[in-house]
């Protein structure tokens, strides 16, 4: 009878310890509390989400749209999902920013309209973002009232647009987008390993690289662009390259990241993000990393455009 009784209160002691687990909240992401995320903790009622009490009150954090409308890509990149959640958990883990992932491009707009036409209601748009953080791909589809409320989002609103690999080949047809990103899309002749420079180990986004270190990727080569408008961050070293037809720059130039103003807005392009593994590599993180702070104004550097250093 005694061991019946024990047996019983052992019984309700695990079956009350279930039901308490259950009543306790899911834990938080792995580092997030260690602040994993580029060594960043998260500020104090961090769990409570963006909004104050995870209500609809004001936002506690800011809002980074990640866009990426890959569908008329000439060749789609795998990369591109595993980019947007890294983003995605580099702001969550942080606790320095929401992000709001979307591959359909009506929400570019400060007034988007659903498929049929109709104004949308609710939902991420440029009316609520703080920046942009851009992997579009080849001819996205957006309209001329897109295109101007993404200007001025920008250059007069002074937001962020932070910008990886495939943006570079996109809105072609469109002249003021490569004015706003500061480079076109000229091909990728070299990849594999190389040499990276550091031109510029002040600035956020790349003080925490050496002055120069070997990386493999798909190194896209830009064009149409000017130093005395950009402030080139890192270049591939050319210096030991053998001929090559198509490097259409006559002074071995090959800028991969760069920062620039648009009006009022922080833009940054880095060439870095091919291979979904890339973005994998803690270094690369660190870069998207610093460069979305910098873009949102939670760090403060100013671009210094300067000519190709040795």
């Amino acid at each position: 009878m005694r061991t019946l009784r024990l047996t019983t209160v052992a019984l309700v002691v695990a079956a009350s310890s279930v039901w308490l687990m259950a009543q306790q909240p899911p834990p938080p992401p792995a580092g997030a509390q260690q602040g994993q995320a580029a060594g960043q903790a998260p500020p104090a009622g961090r769990q409570g989400g963006g909004r104050q009490g995870g209500g609809r009150g004001a936002r506690t954090r800011k809002v980074v749209l990640a866009w990426a409308d890959t569908r008329n890509g000439i060749a789609q990149h795998d990369s591109v999902s595993h980019a947007l959640a890294i983003i995605e958990r580099l702001g969550y883990e942080s606790g320095l920013w929401d992000t709001f992932i979307r591959t359909d491009s009506n929400i570019v707009s400060k007034a988007p309209l659903k498929s049929d036409g109709t104004p949308a209601s609710g939902g991420p748009n440029l009316n609520m973002a703080d920046a942009i953080f851009y992997m579009g791909h080849r001819d996205v589809p957006i309209d001329d009232k897109q295109k101007a409320d993404l200007l001025s989002f920008v250059k007069d609103d002074g937001k962020g647009f932070v910008a990886a690999h495939v943006a570079l080949t996109s809105l072609e047809s469109w002249p003021e987008f490569g004015e706003l990103l500061g480079a076109r899309f000229d091909g990728h002749p070299i990849s594999g390993p190389g040499t990276i420079v550091n031109e510029n180990p002040n600035f956020p986004a790349t003080k925490h690289f050496p002055a120069s270190f070997e990386f493999s990727d798909e190194y896209y080569q830009p064009k149409e662009y000017s130093r005395a408008k950009i402030d080139v961050l890192l270049r591939l070293d050319l210096s030991k390259s053998g001929p090559n037809a198509s490097l259409h720059n006559p002074d071995n130039d090959y800028p991969l990241a760069w920062a620039k103003m648009y009006g009022k807005g922080r833009v940054f392009f880095g060439s870095f993000a091919h291979d979904a593994r890339t973005w994998d590599i803690r270094d690369v993180q660190q870069m998207y990393f610093e460069a979305i702070k910098w873009s949102l104004g939670l760090t403060d550097a100013t671009p210094m455009p300067h000519p190709m250093k040795k």
